[in-house]
């Protein structure tokens, strides 16, 4: 081999790492700076909650500060949307929830599930409806047949944004009872806890939120759940019957909770993510935080999530249009 194709062979070879080498050492560097992660409802919420139980041990895993932003308003817009059209290079990260899958079909934006990488989905849990524990109801019947005999709006709910998954636990029940669903007047709320807040303080007649999101003031004796939109009752009340068999109708609506980041981030840093946040949820801190305040655990990471998204995002399309609140 002579000199010059020696010599090109060397040069072809240079470029090669030349052009190679960012992207792995990118990774490697990763994360060099303060990782921020978004949160897009209310603070004292569950999603706020759960959100910082992570944030702080995934600090010790990444080694850098992770600071949680709630970027609230739009019903929920406002935070998903600055998750999707942030830079995509791992360094804001969100927690996306199940109104993902609600809002582009009510025209409130065009983004959806698709406009993520999905890191891990880490909570399901399904809704439950609460009342005061002073109120007039004593348990679903009697609710069901107050809204029976009121007139339209004559009784106010509340529990999450307009089409959030709480909105649509009321719409879909009134759905499943053959009631129409304007009999009931919704209050927006950015979040669960503004609206079992509002319930205690008697502002809305009954509010529809996971049993975690209510515990403090179930603690406190101000308001209690007479039903939980399950399949199945929760091993925390197991004396709290589901919704299907105190109705005697089958209806069932939850909220989940996932970490993700913008469309299109280096696969190799979502790889860094999930190996450090599957240590988060593993974690004794982590498991007796969610345990205590009975929520769900789970961690579904990558395409599995995805998959769990795109399905979640059908079904909620679905309950929108049935109860007429898509566009």
């Amino acid at each position: 081999m002579n000199v010059t194709i020696k010599r090109r062979i060397v040069l072809a070879m240079l470029a090669a790492t030349a052009f190679a080498a960012p992207v792995p050492a990118m990774a490697q560097e990763y994360p060099a700076k303060p990782v921020t992660l978004i949160v897009p409802w209310g603070a004292g919420g569950g999603t706020d909650a759960t959100a910082r139980i992570i944030a702080t041990l995934l600090e010790k895993e990444l080694g850098v500060p992770v600071p949680v932003e709630n970027r609230t308003g739009g019903s929920g817009v406002v935070g998903h949307s600055a998750i999707a059209r942030a830079k995509a290079d791992g360094y804001t990260l969100g927690i996306a929830t199940l109104e993902i899958g609600g809002m582009h079909y009510q025209g409130l934006t065009e983004i959806d599930y698709k406009a993520f990488t999905p890191i891990g989905l880490y909570n399901a849990d399904p809704a439950a409806i609460f009342v005061r524990a002073d109120g007039p109801y004593a348990d679903l019947a009697g609710l069901i047949e107050a809204i029976k005999s009121s007139s339209d709006r004559e009784l106010k709910a509340s529990g999450s944004a307009q089409g959030g998954v709480n909105h649509l636990a009321v719409a879909g029940m009134l759905n499943a009872l053959d009631i129409p669903v304007t009999r009931v007047a919704w209050v927006p709320s950015e979040g669960a806890a503004p609206g079992v807040q509002d319930l205690a303080a008697g502002g809305v007649d009954f509010v529809t939120a996971s049993l975690p999101e209510g515990q403090a003031l179930m603690d406190a004796g101000r308001v209690k759940p007479i039903a939980i939109f399950g399949a199945t009752r929760s091993e925390a009340m197991s004396d709290l019957p589901t919704f299907s068999e105190a109705a005697g109708v089958d209806f069932v609506m939850g909220s989940w909770r996932g970490i993700v980041a913008p469309k299109d981030l280096d696969p190799a840093i979502v790889e860094k993510l999930q190996t450090a946040i599957g240590k988060v949820v593993q974690d004794p801190q982590y498991t007796s935080f969610m345990t205590a305040r009975g929520y769900a655990m789970q961690w579904t990471p990558g395409a599995d999530f995805e998959a769990f998204m795109a399905n979640s995002d059908a079904q909620m399309g679905t309950t929108l249009k049935a109860v007429g609140l898509a566009k």
